[in-house]
């Protein structure tokens, strides 16, 4: 409620660590006091088993288990404490985490504590909680710095010449660039863009040429490092490149799937309109990236959402949008396309749109590209490590004979 916005702590749960620290800073600049919860232990893991059958995705496993632990932890004071989690609305089991939530809450005895919706559907409203123009801009900036920061790191780290430059680098940028979450000015924020690209641009590398590695899958298992067992730190100790897609792809996948449900299934113009406005919304930010990193003869630029959704519709039907849908055929494809050979498509084990669309995919995939070398990996609360590192390990060793 309006009241409760004064006095509770809302906690969120980890999904991006790079980007969510600028989201809980806007929020709190808002006057929210937001609090992003640290990253997953095995103990939070556990903790999701006992309110989350293990026939669930594992990313729901994470974000309950990592709820409920926090509230039991003792920090914070339960009669003043509210949880917000996401809700996507599609036939995803994402749109069911808030229904697992509020069984683990009653279960446990504190079904008293409000749950935040947060759903660009209005599936549920909350009078105390509003996404306003100002709050929108904050987090549309911070999310445009936490992908400008996630790729260039990605792309500068596996080379420096002096081990931890680019993780200084980082740091101090956050720093500045939380600032400019907290103020919202955008002249700030297009000044911030080029210098953060030239400054990770100066950073002295080695000329080694090394294998990439595209990391696509389960928007969660994508980006969380625990989720994924530091899938990217895996690479780069195997001496290899992790590219990681940004996650501004993923809301705009979200976008541009009204066009085609307008275009397969006659739905309302009116939503198909709201999406265009949307997506111009975020791409008015995000070109001041792609201006940026097309400026440096360096760093790659990222593609556009309808170039993206072309390149998917060659080998797969835009109808399919269920989780990761024809988005993540598409990332697999613009990394091909763009020379990189070598893919981990990571997947909750039971996650069924990520096996159809992902590992469904593959032979598809490596009939248009015979070059392709595509890892399809699981992980879920069981599944051995040792699979995963040898799966990680062929395709790397593969990799690496092409190279040489």
């Amino acid at each position: 409620t309006k009241e409760m916005k004064e006095t509770h702590t809302i906690l969120a749960p980890q999904m991006s660590p790079i980007h969510f620290r600028f989201f809980e800073a806007a929020f709190q600049s808002e006057g929210y006091n937001l609090v992003v919860l640290p990253p997953v232990d095995e103990k939070s893991i556990q903790e999701g088993l006992q309110y989350v059958h293990n026939d669930a995705c594992y990313p729901s496993i994470i974000t309950i288990g990592q709820i409920m632990s926090a509230l039991k932890s003792g920090e914070y004071d339960l009669q003043k404490t509210s949880v917000i989690i996401s809700q996507t609305g599609g036939g995803c089991r994402a749109t069911n985490y808030i229904g697992f939530l509020r069984k683990a809450l009653k279960d446990s005895g504190m079904d008293h504590i409000p749950v935040i919706s947060l759903n660009a559907g209005g599936l549920e409203k909350n009078d105390g909680f509003k996404i306003t123009p100002k709050l929108l801009n904050k987090l549309a900036i911070g999310l445009i710095y936490g992908d400008l920061l996630m790729r260039l790191i990605y792309q500068v780290r596996p080379y420096e010449v002096q081990t931890g430059d680019t993780m200084a680098l980082y740091e101090a940028w956050n720093d500045k660039a939380t600032v400019n979450v907290v103020n919202g000015k955008f002249g700030a924020f297009r000044k911030d863009m080029a210098a953060i690209v030239s400054d990770f641009g100066n950073i002295p590398v080695t000329g080694e040429l090394k294998p990439k590695v595209g990391i696509v899958g389960e928007i969660l298992v994508k980006y969380h490092p625990t989720a994924n067992n530091h899938l990217v730190e895996t690479l780069e100790t195997m001496g290899a490149e992790a590219i990681v897609p940004d996650l501004t792809d993923f809301l705009l996948y979200c976008s541009y799937n009204h066009t085609v449900k307008n275009q397969l299934l006659d739905t309302s113009l009116m939503k198909k309109y709201s999406s265009d406005v949307a997506i111009k919304f975020i791409e008015y930010y995000r070109k001041e990236m792609r201006k940026a990193l097309q400026a440096s003869n360096r760093f790659t630029v990222p593609s556009r959402i309808e170039e993206k959704a072309h390149g998917a519709s060659q080998l797969i039907s835009l109808g399919h949008q269920t989780g990761e849908g024809w988005f993540l055929t598409a990332e697999m494809i613009e990394l091909l396309e763009s020379g990189v050979n070598n893919i981990a498509c990571l997947q909750p084990f039971a996650c069924l749109p990520n096996h159809i669309v992902g590992k469904g995919m593959f032979k598809a995939l490596k009939k248009a590209y015979p070059e392709a070398n595509i890892a399809g990996i699981d992980y879920d609360p069981g599944a051995s490590e040792v699979n995963q590192m040898n799966r990680i390990l062929l395709m790397i060793t593969n990799a690496k004979d092409h190279i040489s």
